[in-house]
């Protein structure tokens, strides 16, 4: 597909308010509300306008204008996060299409200690947040925008819910695909945040530039390939900007995988070939400035070449 396309669709994404109507989505909370006004408390229920409801409201306002959110969810446990984030989700795939996959989050030390968690945390990754390698994106795509240096991994087979060891899950897989995420912590930066308070924004999942698929073989050189990608963030002019190894991820890519597997089967969820699986940050979060061209270059996907992607902020 052309980069107009994929233009056009980060424009769906971001101005996404203007076509799909949030006016809509304000209108119907007014008729419940006068419902209730109107009825007896029986008689409304189900239609009864709780603080997660409000927030859920906010959140969507503020995450499709691109605002900061000054406060967090109403004291939400994890368990609650992860039933709130479904239902943004919901809000959201009219807009940005149906799951494709999933992102692990804080899969680093580095990235668990910025946000005082001791675990990984799971979003979910939708049709239209992939965008391919040399796409334009305006600089300010998010409530809080950022970049990365990830890794993505495709699952090959439904066996991959069986495997128990890192060979039998790269057994499982077909490819791995690099991939700069665009993350949106959409929180105003002054704001403390906890597990819940990311898991409730779908762990910053907005957007991301992928690569070309490269085959995976489930092979001991493959298995320790992945272990040792590098990643290097250059800006325009080649200016090195941040660093990354893929050991970092949980001290091994496919320990993510396994980790993603385990805990959506802890809620009844299965992988499926086809799924894309986000692996988490390897270099550090950073900033996005308009006006620069965002180039990552990955050595140890391939044996001879360095294979390079990249982004356009505008």
């Amino acid at each position: 597909m052309t980069n107009n396309y994929w233009q056009s669709a980060v424009l769906t994404i971001v101005l996404g308010s203007q076509i799909f109507g949030l006016g809509t989505v304000e209108a119907t909370a007014n008729q419940k509300r006068t419902a209730c006004q109107t009825k007896d408390e029986l008689a409304c229920a189900g239609v009864v306008i709780t603080p997660n409801s409000r927030f859920l409201e906010e959140l969507v306002t503020h995450y499709i204008n691109r605002i900061p959110l000054e406060t967090t969810p109403p004291d939400l446990t994890v368990t609650e996060a992860e039933q709130f984030r479904d239902r943004f989700i919901e809000r959201l795939a009219p807009i940005l299409g149906q799951s494709i996959g999933y992102k692990a989050g804080l899969t680093n030390t580095t990235a668990q200690e910025r946000f005082n968690v001791s675990h990984p945390l799971r979003g979910i990754l939708l049709e239209q947040m992939l965008l391919p390698s040399g796409s334009i994106v305006p600089a300010n795509f998010g409530a809080r925008p950022l970049f990365e240096g990830d890794l993505i991994v495709r699952v090959g087979s439904d066996a991959i819910n069986e495997a128990t060891t890192r060979q039998e899950v790269l057994a499982a897989l077909d490819a791995v695909i690099p991939f700069i995420e665009l993350p949106d912590l959409i929180y105003d930066s002054g704001v403390k945040l906890d597990a819940a308070d990311l898991i409730a924004i779908n762990v910053g999942a907005r957007l991301g530039i992928v690569g070309e698929p490269i085959p995976l073989a489930a092979t001991p050189e493959w298995q320790e390939r992945l272990g040792k990608i590098q990643i290097v963030i250059v800006d325009e002019t080649g200016k090195e900007l941040a660093t990354g190894t893929s050991n970092v991820l949980l001290e091994h890519p496919l320990d993510v995988v396994l980790w993603l597997r385990d805990d959506l089967k802890s809620v009844g969820k299965r992988l499926k070939k086809g799924d894309l699986l986000s692996l988490g940050t390897i270099t550090p979060l950073m900033p996005v400035e308009s006006g620069k061209t965002i180039r990552a270059q990955y050595f140890g996907l391939t044996e001879q070449e360095v294979v390079e992607l990249s982004v356009i902020f505008e």
